[in-house]
């Protein structure tokens, strides 16, 4: 009996604890960037390994991840990476866009950027 009562506990609490980790939402900024056509691959490098550093001086940054366009589809318009970055909230969100390390970075952008795009979202299961 001890032993079937140890399982239902057991049970519950990962059900719990499950629906509790699913049930936060995240707030994600997505930014797309596409470069003049002056930009050589030494530079765009550095740019990405630029940003990449950013959750390491903002920890409003939960996560962060990017990639380049690898899409069949030629849909991109020019935009080749992507950047996703997750917040726990707006105000997270906000504190990131004016921090100081994002504000320099994204003056070693404007010789190279071409374009960009955002778009945040909150996440949904």
């Amino acid at each position: 009996m001890k032993k079937i009562t140890l399982l239902v506990v057991c049970v519950a609490l990962f059900s719990t604890f499950s629906m509790t980790q699913s049930s936060t939402k995240m707030l994600r900024h997505v930014v797309l960037f596409g470069w003049k056509a002056g930009a050589d691959s030494a530079t765009i490098d550095k740019t990405v390994k630029a940003f990449a550093a950013l959750p390491g001086e903002i920890s409003q940054i939960k996560a962060f991840e990017w990639g380049t366009n690898n899409s069949p589809e030629k849909l991109n318009q020019g935009l080749t990476h992507c950047f996703v970055l997750s917040f726990s909230s707006e105000h997270d969100r906000d504190a990131y866009l004016v921090h100081p390390a994002h504000v320099a970075f994204t003056k070693i952008l404007s010789p190279i950027l071409d374009k960009v795009t955002v778009v945040d979202y909150w996440a949904q299961q």
